[in-house]
């Protein structure tokens, strides 16, 4: 049966939110003005650069509207770079999600010690790309790093890895997902948190094995925290750039030149082509992202 409404009490609800505007407006009106200068106002300058030919200092010169977008979605640097960063992607994202899962699942065992672990595991989300990116540059080192004295040992050559093209970019990955790694493991351990015991308990007493209970029991519930790790590891991927700068300055032959690091070296003599490939690369992942929530989001279980 339907309760009716006042209409004494709706006016009463309107008239106490209409007086609550003008506090709402002073509470987020910080962050607007911040908003405003730091990410709007340089997004709405950068689309108007790329649409110019920039003078050499940077300033705006001849207007050539979008065509100059066109130029770019057709310029075979740009489309390698494309191709190298999804390819970056590839070796990143599965990557470091599949051992940031594999590891929170072994984190959140009842163990003697297991805070020890934790803590290992999740360190390295304190780590700065600099020291991660130093780190590895010495571990492969060809005649002091560790990697290639371990290879040595085991009766093989050593690598030169970041200068050959077929193992560069491979490079470039293991320090970005061990950089990575500790979001990864805190995140998903968190996911994990909020598994209730009680259903792996029933599951267990009706016969579920192990696997199966982490099958049909962890993952479907652990599903909105594998997305949300999904999305962020892919936009990372998309816009590393201090890993390629400390290591293999996008060598050898281009095959570690990911997006970012094109747009960075456009900049300093082709700033209005450098905002052109900027924008574009907002673009790509903007739709990459709505693409992964829109198709990714209909396996996730969020509970009832």
């Amino acid at each position: 049966m339907a309760v009716p409404v006042q209409a004494g009490g709706a006016e009463v609800v309107v008239g106490r939110r209409k007086r609550e505007w003008p506090l709402a407006v002073i509470l987020l009106l910080p962050s607007a003005v911040v908003f405003g200068l730091f990410v709007f106002y340089p997004l709405a300058r950068t689309i108007q650069l790329g649409m110019y030919r920039s003078d050499p200092f940077g300033g705006l010169g001849r207007y050539v509207g979008p065509s100059q977008y066109w130029d770019v979605l057709t310029s075979e640097s740009f489309l390698r770079s494309l191709g190298v960063t999804l390819k970056f992607a590839a070796l990143t994202v599965p990557t470091g999600l599949g051992l940031g899962l594999g590891l929170a699942v072994l984190g959140h065992q009842q163990l003697r010690g297991i805070g020890v672990y934790r803590t290992i595991f999740s360190s390295t989300v304190a780590t700065s790309v600099a020291v991660a990116s130093l780190m590895w540059l010495t571990l492969l080192n060809p005649s002091i790093g560790l990697v290639n004295q371990a290879l040595t040992k085991l009766g093989h050559e050593p690598i030169i890895f970041l200068q050959r093209p077929g193992w560069a970019l491979v490079s470039v990955a293991m320090a970005t997902v061990w950089q990575n790694l500790g979001f990864t493991f805190i995140v998903i351990s968190a996911g994990l948190q909020s598994v209730p015991d009680e259903l792996l308990e029933s599951a267990r007493i009706d016969g579920a094995g192990p696997w199966r209970r982490f099958r049909e029991v962890t993952l479907p519930l652990l599903s909105p925290t594998l997305l949300f790790a999904f999305v962020v590891l892919s936009i990372n991927a998309f816009q590393t750039f201090g890993q390629v700068d400390l290591l293999t300055h996008g060598g050898p032959l281009h095959s570690t030149e990911l997006l970012v690091y094109h747009v960075f070296q456009r900049t300093s003599n082709d700033p209005s082509t450098a905002a052109a490939e900027a924008v574009v690369l907002f673009g790509i992942v903007l739709l990459l992202t709505l693409v992964q929530l829109r198709v990714l989001e209909r396996r996730v279980h969020y509970g009832d």
